[in-house]
């Protein structure tokens, strides 16, 4: 609370619309981010377009492969507490994912972790010349209900699904950085679309001091659907 509304200080602030994986950016995602950096520019910033060099490939391949081995302990560890016995316990997805985890032996594993552990020190050495990174949230506007959806027949085509359309966030995950989603843009629908602060690793500060700064500048507390559940 302290933080909020204290002054966050001229913030050195790079933002990209490209996403590391080279899945294309929709034309309104890119216009929330450019015109999120514009609103940072206006309020005294000094903003650039810039990003940390991220192989998107491995990024995602390592991902996966953490993902999947995790699922696998944590479904093994069950099974020998004896709390479950068959697949028909779990979600689609998270059996997948353990199926998928078993046949990853501890090589693979270890080369996932070294990569990502990397990337982290290439993120973080970006962060000696920006104090934050703005990029999208997700490469498309909001997704009906359902869209990320799993069976039996396919259980990993929402989680591959998601992976498409949020290549931006995972980075985060995998660096322990702080960030925060940001709704300064709206569709001609009425959906909101986030932008996504990145912070240096421990640097939740200065997150909460540019969010109160960004929220003063344009309030959205008032907007609100005209149905909602």
């Amino acid at each position: 609370r302290a933080e909020v509304g204290a002054d966050p200080g001229r913030l050195r602030i790079a933002f990209t619309t490209r996403a590391p994986t080279g899945v294309p950016v929709s034309a309104e995602c890119d216009r929330a981010v450019r015109d999120a950096a514009a609103l940072c520019a206006e309020l005294g910033h000094v903003v650039e377009e810039a990003s940390p060099a991220i192989d998107g490939v491995v990024l995602i391949r390592s991902f996966v492969t953490l993902w999947a081995a995790a699922a696998a302990k944590d479904v093994i560890a069950l099974q020998r507490k004896g709390f479950v016995s068959d697949r028909e316990q779990f979600e689609p997805v998270t059996w997948a994912l353990h199926e998928m985890g078993t046949q990853v032996n501890a090589g693979e594993y270890l080369l996932a972790l070294q990569q990502l552990q990397a990337m982290t020190r290439d993120v973080a050495r970006f962060f000696t010349t920006h104090d934050l990174w703005l990029t999208p949230v997700l490469t498309d506007p909001p997704l009906p209900l359902g869209s990320l959806d799993a069976d039996w027949n396919e259980p990993l085509k929402g989680f591959f699904r998601a992976g498409e359309i949020c290549p931006f966030t995972p980075i985060c995950n995998a660096t322990g950085q702080p960030a925060m989603s940001v709704p300064l843009y709206w569709t001609a629908d009425g959906l909101p679309i986030g932008s996504h602060f990145v912070a240096r690793f421990g640097d939740e500060a200065t997150l909460f001091r540019l969010a109160a700064q960004l929220e003063a500048a344009r309030p959205w507390a008032s907007r609100r659907p005209p149905v909602s559940a």
